[in-house]
Parts: structure tokens; C-alpha cells; sequence
């Protein structure tokens, strides 16, 4: 692993014009309607920051992914102009209420930023992934983003969970994400965490109905369009699952590592084994695996209760040849805390809970740090 921070900067050159840019549009013609995209109205804004070229193509949402190729065409030939270093093209969902569009669009309406200065430099990439949902690896990002703070280290958190962003709520952030400039915006913060999440830029009741292509779009313009600044760690919360989404994120981001959530019952272990092949199969490095909900104990008489199942996860871990970084108790106080917005960490910083969380975001700073050095 290299400790070179990844720079997210794109390079301020030459001029071009938005008619010469709608020109080269046209004459990219949907072969389905065939009509070019400029007269198919398709076009919705051109944004040109020196060499850097965005545009921003509104489509039928049942089409997105059918005009994804179409898309990178049209940025191929723009990018093919004269004094065109960079071409963007995202594709936004058309529909009767327009709500999903227009809350992406903060983030997304620019897509050639020109700042001289990095927008973004981070020095660790890490990511927390699942087989399956419902096993707390947004509790565990949050955890694990907060507690690297604590442990003095400047810190991000991307929530790529698009169909179902938490993060906010899980560290208390409200509000939307302030515009530093046409192309550009700027994270919120908590717990000396800056966080960027589609739950900062959509209602928490407005459903995100979006097909691949454009969730990956989305993405990327989260993590290149938002002012992190320089950071040690940005950690991201990624989609359940080993589809498209997370691959992509993963390989996108150049990972330096991934951090494995499950649950100790054999159902949850089976998705678990499968995320963990998923990832040494791309040849991505898995700092450990962290079992949730481990065990209960009896507040009243200690009595501890393997609910779930026992030491499944270890064994899972042993037999993968990666270290358990942790056994988190199954506890109401984790909900409550979660839903509260304040992580347990900072909830009940001397509880069995937040040394957990505390010990496996050390287990993770000795893994890569030292792997750098």
C-alpha cells in the first residue's frame, strides 16, 4: 500500500466555447428517437471550467441504463475537441415530479471543476462492506470514521449506500451541503467527521430509483466534486451486496483496504464468505472482519447469550487467513444511539461497545500505517 495521498484536481487550460460544445453534441444522434441530442432536448446544462467539460443529459429513468453507452460517446467525441483535456457526462433521471434530479443536482450540475489546489487529497482509502443488509455496517462505519478521529486522525465519510443513506442520521447531520462555487461543494461535519450522503440531498422519504449507471455517476461526483480537503482516512460506507456498485467504488477509489461486517448466523456468514472471495478475487486487501451482534449480556446479572450463534465470524476470518477486529454486542443502547445521532463512541465512550469499535480502528491504523511505512 502507498501512503501517497490521491489527489482529486482537475487542471486549469485552455478555453472552449459551450456552442462549440453543443455542436460536437449534435452530432450525437439517439439512434432510438433518431434525433441528435441538442434537438432531442436532452441537453440540460454544459458546464466548462478551462479544459474540463461537463454536461448533464436528462433521460427517461427506464432508460438510464440503456443510454449509458450512448453517454460515453457523446464524451468521447467532446473530449476528442481541440483543447479539451477532460469530457463529463452524467445522465439524470427524468420524472413527473423531477424530485431525485433536482436533490443530486447540487452536486452534480458541474462536472469540470478548476481549482489550482486539490479538491482532495486522501491518504488511506478505506472501505466497510457486507455480504448482505441488515448487519450494521453503517453503524460500523460510523463507529469506525468516528473513532479514527478520536484516534487524532482527520477523517470522511462517503456514504455510497444510495438506496438506503443513514449516515446522516447516524452522526447527526442536518442540512444540505453548502456550494462553494458552480461546480463544487463543501461536506458537512460532526464529531470532527466530514460527511457527503444522498441523505443530505434528498427528503429521507423521497426513494432513490435509479439504475446502476447513474447511482455510479452520482458517486463520482461525491467523491471528486466535494471539497474533502486534505484528509488521512476517508472511509466509505458501501452498498450491501457484491454487485456493480461496490466493485466499481472499490476499484474506482483504489481501496487500501476493507474492513468485512457480519452477523454470526450461518445465513449472514454465507453472504460474508461471499463478499470476502468477492474482494481477494479483485485482489483487494481485507484488513479483518468485524461480527456484529456477537452476543448479548444481561444488564442485571451478566448472564451472556449467544443469540445469533458463536464465534462464527472468527472462524470465518481464520479460514480466510484475515484477523476478527472486533465482537460487538448485541445491545438496544447501539440502536438508540444510532437513531439519536450520536455514535457510541461518543455515546458511552467507556463502554464494551465503543472499546470495540475503538480497538479495531487502531487494528486498522497498525494494518495500513505500518504497511506504508
Amino acid at each position: 500500500m502507498s501512503s501517497k495521498p490521491r489527489s482529486f484536481c482537475p487542471t486549469r487550460m485552455a478555453e472552449i466555447t459551450e456552442d462549440i460544445v453543443l455542436a460536437a453534441l449534435r452530432t450525437v444522434v439517439d439512434p432510438s428517437r433518431g434525433v441528435d441530442l441538442v434537438s432531442a432536448g436532452m441537453v440540460e446544462s454544459v458546464t466548462i471550467r478551462g479544459s474540463n467539460v461537463g454536461f448533464t443529459l436528462i433521460v427517461d429513468a427506464h432508460r438510464g441504463a440503456a443510454l449509458e453507452p450512448l453517454c460515453r460517446r457523446a464524451e468521447a467525441i467532446v473530449q476528442a475537441l481541440p483543447g479539451v483535456t477532460s469530457a463529463t457526462g452524467l445522465l439524470t433521471a427524468h420524472s413527473a415530479a423531477g424530485t431525485a434530479r433536482r436533490s443530486v443536482s447540487a452536486l452534480a450540475e458541474a462536472q469540470a471543476a478548476v481549482s489550482s489546489e486539490p479538491l482532495a487529497e486522501f491518504r488511506y482509502v478505506i472501505a466497510v462492506a457486507s455480504g448482505k443488509g441488515g448487519v450494521g455496517k453503517s453503524t460500523t462505519a460510523a463507529n469506525l470514521a468516528v473513532s479514527l478521529a478520536l484516534e487524532g486522525r482527520s477523517v470522511g465519510l462517503l456514504d455510497a449506500d444510495v438506496y438506503g443513506p443513514s449516515q446522516p442520521r447516524m452522526l447527526g447531520v442536518t442540512g444540505r451541503p453548502k456550494p462553494l462555487s458552480q461546480d463544487t461543494v463543501a461536506p458537512l461535519e460532526n464529531y470532527q467527521v466530514k460527511l457527503i450522503s444522498m441523505g443530505l440531498l434528498a427528503a429521507e422519504d423521497t426513494p432513490i430509483a435509479w439504475r446502476g449507471p447513474m447511482v455510479q455517476s452520482a458517486l463520482t461526483q461525491m467523491l471528486t466534486k466535494v471539497a474533502w480537503g486534505k484528509l488521512d482516512y476517508l472511509v466509505i460506507d458501501l452498498p450491501p451486496g457484491t454487485g456493480d456498485v461496490p466493485i466499481t467504488m472499490i476499484q474506482q477509489t483504489s481501496v487500501d483496504g476493507v474492513v468485512v461486517v457480519c452477523t454470526p448466523q450461518d445465513v449472514a456468514l454465507l453472504d460474508a464468505r461471499k463478499a470476502i472471495a468477492m474482494l481477494q478475487r479483485a485482489q483487494v486487501p481485507i484488513l479483518g472482519v468485524i461480527e456484529n451482534m456477537s452476543f448479548y449480556q444481561c444488564p442485571d446479572c451478566g448472564r451472556v447469550d449467544h443469540i445469533f450463534g458463536h464465534g462464527g465470524a472468527g472462524k470465518e476470518a481464520q479460514r480466510h487467513g484475515v484477523p476478527l477486529l472486533g465482537a460487538i454486542p448485541l445491545d438496544v443502547a447501539v440502536r438508540e444511539s444510532g437513531d439519536a445521532g450520536t455514535p457510541m463512541v461518543i455515546a458511552r465512550p467507556d463502554g464494551i461497545h465503543a472499546q470495540a469499535f475503538r480497538d479495531a480502528a487502531r487494528a486498522v491504523i497498525r494494518a495500513v500505517e505500518a504497511s506504508s511505512s
